[in-house]
């Protein structure tokens, strides 16, 4: 069975630490190799809610891209993600890449498109695998995060996983809290 790496983001703006360890525990039983970004807080984008903590998981799934993003849903609504008197996005995972794919595979294109919108997701992907080729830029995540133009407030929060902090120190004292 062949490996693909995978970048996945994760956000939530409802009981935030509770609903990003369920998605991190259920993704552990997925992936091989799992490494976690920085976990950043930032205002909302696209929708009326409260803030959200933000950060991208890279790792290997010997899933099929379809597979992947079915189970990824299933973590999604075992976290209320689906449920009808939800109020804000308890957990929201998103297939950023899935190897150097790009295209539209049943609705799901990659690179997803908010790789370069978001600051939540380009910062922590340009910490995460800054050597890392955005498929259809050519140019790494470093890169892009140097170049980028995005006007966006976010700050490093402090956050552990498994006993182990997500958020260095000095990006939480370089980056104090807005």
């Amino acid at each position: 069975m062949s490996l693909t790496r995978v970048l996945l983001g994760l956000g939530s703006n409802i009981e935030r630490e509770m609903h990003l360890h369920a998605g991190l525990e259920a993704l552990a039983e997925l992936l091989r190799e799992m490494r976690c970004s920085p976990v950043f807080e930032s205002q909302a984008v696209g929708i009326k809610s409260g803030p959200f903590f933000n950060l991208v998981v890279a790792g290997y799934s010997e899933l099929s891209l379809a597979d992947l993003d079915r189970r990824l849903k299933f973590i999604e609504a075992d976290n209320g993600r689906y449920a009808p008197e939800r109020k804000g996005l308890p957990l929201d995972i998103d297939v950023l890449l899935y190897g150097d794919l790009v295209g539209n595979y049943d609705g799901l294109i990659l690179p997803r498109a908010e790789i370069l919108r978001n600051a939540f997701v380009l910062w922590p992907l340009s910490l995460l695998v800054p050597d890392v080729l955005h498929p259809g830029q050519q140019r790494s995540f470093a890169e892009l995060w140097q170049g980028a133009q995005i006007e966006q407030q976010l700050w490093p929060v402090a956050f552990s996983w498994r006993g182990q902090p997500l958020t260095p120190a000095p990006l939480l004292e370089a980056y104090p809290a807005a």
